[in-house]
């Protein structure tokens, strides 16, 4: 695993009975929260049971489903797709583009950090895609992107977009993109590219990539990846978003914690003075920028007290239904 996300691998935990009759673990998807399971250790393609525990949760608010894309080079790029409650063609879903950190992980279980189901409860369809450098398909699939984080990982992330917007239950006018740590880089480098998003909320993310290999606690990890960045520049300057600031037409949230040592905060900062310099937005009548800058002065790279979450959901949603869904800027309670 990347160091970006390490802490966040998921585990699951197994006991044997002693017996041999019987194995015991916990079993987590997208659609549910890690539960315990009874096993036959000697049936094959079983699907147990769930066992009677406190956190199963009863109904969630929409549905999962995967979805295919195919990326410019022939490859297929896998995603899941959450559609909130009451989404079809008639009634068609604001579109969430989440993309996930790492970059070596995918999204393949269950997280309350980073749950979609909360921005499904408020009507949006959340696409969550697992583009190059994602594990679990193959050490080609990671070779892809391998050093290109701009290249081959954005185009698969539009390939599973455009796949998700040609279905009749996605609203393709109303979208936006979003992401933390290495996702929090992807939404970065997808507002200097595109203006196709209405709103992009960017957590956590690097911009500076030359000014974060010396500030990052694991420094020596990217340089394998990236090389040494004074005798090996070209990498870097091809793949770090701060280059091309200027191109930025989108209204974006950044949030960053002060004690995050993976991603330090001088990312944020850097983002946050080039959005306010050198992004081509205006501002309104009253001299307020388009762009918000969310700060915990507390939070490393995962926000993790619990009243911070609560802040983080808040912001976010309030962020997105200002310029995906139209509605009247609202300031969190809690803020």
């Amino acid at each position: 695993r990347s160091p970006l996300d390490r802490s966040s691998a998921a585990s699951d935990v197994y006991k044997r009975q002693r017996d041999g009759s019987a194995l015991y673990a916990l079993r987590s998807g997208y659609d549910t929260p890690p539960v315990p399971v009874r096993l036959d250790p000697h049936a094959p393609g079983q699907d147990p049971a769930a066992l009677p525990n406190p956190g199963t949760i009863s109904h969630l608010p929409g549905t999962l489903r995967e979805l295919d894309a195919t990326a410019a080079d022939g490859t297929r790029v896998q995603s899941w797709l959450v559609l909130p409650e009451g989404a079809d063609a008639t009634n068609p879903a604001p579109l969430v583009l989440w993309v996930h950190g790492g970059p070596l992980m995918s999204w393949n279980s269950w997280s309350w950090r980073w749950t979609p189901w909360v921005l499904a409860a408020r009507g949006y369809a959340v696409l969550l895609p697992n583009p190059a450098l994602s594990q679990g398909f193959g050490q080609d699939f990671v070779r892809r992107g391998w050093g290109e984080w701009g290249d081959t990982p954005y185009t698969d992330l539009m390939a599973a977009v455009d796949a998700a917007e040609a279905l009749p239950e996605i609203d393709q006018t109303r979208t936006a993109a979003m992401g933390g740590s290495f996702g929090g880089y992807m939404a970065n480098w997808i507002a200097t590219q595109t203006d196709r998003f209405r709103a992009i909320v960017t957590h956590a993310s690097l911009w500076h990539l030359d000014g974060f290999i010396g500030a990052t606690d694991a420094a020596y990890y990217w340089e394998k990846e990236f090389g040494d960045p004074l005798t090996e520049p070209k990498r870097y300057e091809q793949n770090s978003p701060h280059r091309y600031a200027d191109a930025i037409r989108t209204p974006m949230l950044v949030i960053h914690g002060d004690k995050d040592y993976r991603v330090p905060i001088g990312e944020g900062l850097r983002l946050w003075y080039d959005l306010l310099t050198r992004s081509g937005l205006p501002a309104d009548d009253e001299g307020r920028t388009p762009h918000r800058f969310l700060y915990f002065p507390d939070e490393n790279h995962w926000v993790l007290t619990p009243q911070h979450a609560v802040v983080w959901y808040g912001v976010v949603s309030a962020f997105l239904a200002e310029h995906v869904l139209g509605e009247e800027w609202r300031r969190p309670e809690l803020l």
